[in-house]
């Protein structure tokens, strides 16, 4: 019968684009605009028209933020186990060596040492790249050592966070990260050592829940997701409409989570100038800096003291040229 027959449907074939090799234009999820590869990497991975920011791996970003030739990276050799013997669709041995080869990073953070417009700073960045930028207990180790070691030295901490949360293919062991760098920041806290971290797309989590949102300044890129759970978890769980823009950095600088929203390319700037705000009394400020900050505290010191000083004289002849007036007043009616 014609009921049962199958239904012909016709074959299209896509032709491939030739001459154009995968990976030269990138598609801005905002417009849709196509963006020469190399370009957007010059621009640190910032869409020109529309200003989207692209994830950026660990190592543009340190060299974008630091001074050229200063950066010394610390804990290099420290690397990820697997305590659970996880196992799955694919090992968690599988997967740790499968990141390490397309990222050429050991884990999802790179920790070390280096200036920032000549001040001292202990720096810890994370990667997305790297399984979602999830926090194991090695991600975990080296930022409690980076914010260690920003005490030691009495200098300022930076952490760039972008995360989708703790690693659970360490089950517990990851989610007590969080309180191992909650209490090596309340140390710091305790010390008086600035500590600045900055949001990027996407810090999630339980990253989201400790030392991301610990910071003395919280700073923030454009547009960046930032929360605990997902969007669709919350409005399934309260069962209620979310609003507009819920959990973006521009949503919660409005409801007073984060302190400032800053452009990638402005970020350097932005750190030297809180950094030498907050820093400056610290062993390792920038010496420059700190001699103008002086300079220029003596110069208002000597100027108000001056401006003092000739408004001393000024009060006493006011009340010498009325005592006369009085005086001549008085005489007068006797006079009379």
């Amino acid at each position: 019968m014609a009921f049962f027959n199958k239904p012909k449907y016709s074959t299209v074939s896509v032709k491939s684009r030739d001459g154009v090799p995968k990976g030269v234009w990138t598609k801005c999820p905002e417009t849709g605009d196509m963006v020469f590869a190399k370009e957007l990497k010059k621009n640190l991975m910032v869409v020109p028209s529309s200003g989207y920011h692209f994830p950026l791996p660990a190592p543009d970003r340190i060299e974008s933020l630091l001074d050229k030739g200063t950066f010394e990276e610390h804990d290099k050799t420290l690397k990820s186990s697997d305590p659970l013997n996880f196992k799955g669709v694919a090992s968690y041995k599988d997967k740790l060596e499968q990141n390490r080869e397309k990222t050429k990073l050991e884990d999802a953070v790179v920790s070390g040492t280096g200036k920032i417009g000549g001040h001292d700073v202990s720096i810890a960045v994370m990667d997305f790249r790297f399984l979602g930028g999830s926090m194991g207990s090695v991600v975990g180790e080296k930022i409690t050592r980076a914010i260690e070691r920003g005490l030691e030295q009495k200098i300022p901490v930076v952490i760039v966070s972008a995360s989708g949360g703790a690693r659970m293919y360490e089950g517990i062991l990851s989610l007590m990260q969080m309180a191992k760098t909650s209490a090596a920041l309340a140390r710091l806290a305790d010390a008086g050592v600035p500590y600045i971290s900055v949001l990027t797309n996407p810090t999630m989590a339980g990253v989201m829940a400790s030392f991301a949102t610990l910071g003395d300044v919280i700073l923030a890129e454009p547009k960046a997701l930032i929360g605990f759970a997902g969007r669709r978890v919350i409005k399934e769980t309260t069962r209620a409409d979310l609003p507009e823009g819920f959990q973006t950095s521009e949503f919660l600088l409005e409801h007073g989570l984060i302190d400032q929203i800053v452009n990638r390319h402005d970020l350097r700037d932005r750190l030297i100038s809180l950094i030498g705000h907050l820093g400056h009394a610290l062993p390792g400020r920038n010496p420059q800096a700190s001699a103008s900050a002086v300079k220029r505290k003596t110069t208002a010191v000597a100027k108000k003291t001056a401006s003092k000083a000739k408004a001393k004289p000024a009060a006493r002849k006011t009340s010498s040229s009325t005592t006369r007036a009085s005086e001549t007043k008085s005489t007068g009616t006797k006079k009379k």
